[in-house]
């Protein structure tokens, strides 16, 4: 029985980069769970964020998690998805949690000056350094799996489709 997998980590970890490459490894769907919910709610994330808040958005992506359930797909979700008990327990039924682990010097990099990301656009280092060291705990906990993300995406990809396998996912 083949189910979702998703996708977690911080900002730049490399989520929908693998997603894609896991997704073609596997045979199945990529989905990026931002624009599924971008398309949702006919408009983007900054737009969304600054007029209905974070609050809203955090709402629109546990009623996407729960959409894939029977869904044969890759997920990559946004950084604050899996930060909740009740969005990790709807995805866990659905299917597989998979952490992407990428230290926060590459996940800065790749997010410092992104007006596409309202949260890391409007924080210093220093706070997005303290949010991530406080969401890589909850991202352990709400995952299946842990892979290394300093590995290349073909690479990460590969330990997804062999975790896969062993998962029945």
């Amino acid at each position: 029985m083949t189910k979702t997998v998703f996708l977690c980590g911080f900002m730049g970890c490399g989520k929908s980069t693998v997603g894609k490459v896991a997704a073609k490894m596997l045979g199945m769907e990529m989905v990026d769970l931002d624009e599924y919910i971008e398309q949702q709610e006919k408009a983007s994330i900054p737009v969304i964020f600054s007029t209905k808040g974070e609050q809203y958005f955090r709402s629109c992506e546990k009623k996407a998690i729960g959409q894939f359930e029977g869904r044969c797909a890759v997920v990559a979700t946004g950084g604050g998805a899996m930060l909740s008990r009740e969005n990790y327990e709807a995805a866990k039924k659905a299917g597989t949690v998979i952490f992407i682990d990428t230290d926060f010097e590459t996940c800065y990099s790749r997010i410092k000056d992104d007006p596409h990301r309202p949260i890391a656009y409007n924080s210093t280092k220093q706070q997005l350094k303290d949010r991530f060291e406080q969401r890589r705990k909850l991202y352990q906990q709400h995952s299946d799996l842990t892979v290394d993300g300093s590995l290349s995406p073909a690479q990460i990809a590969a330990e997804i489709k062999q975790a896969a396998a062993g998962q029945m996912i």
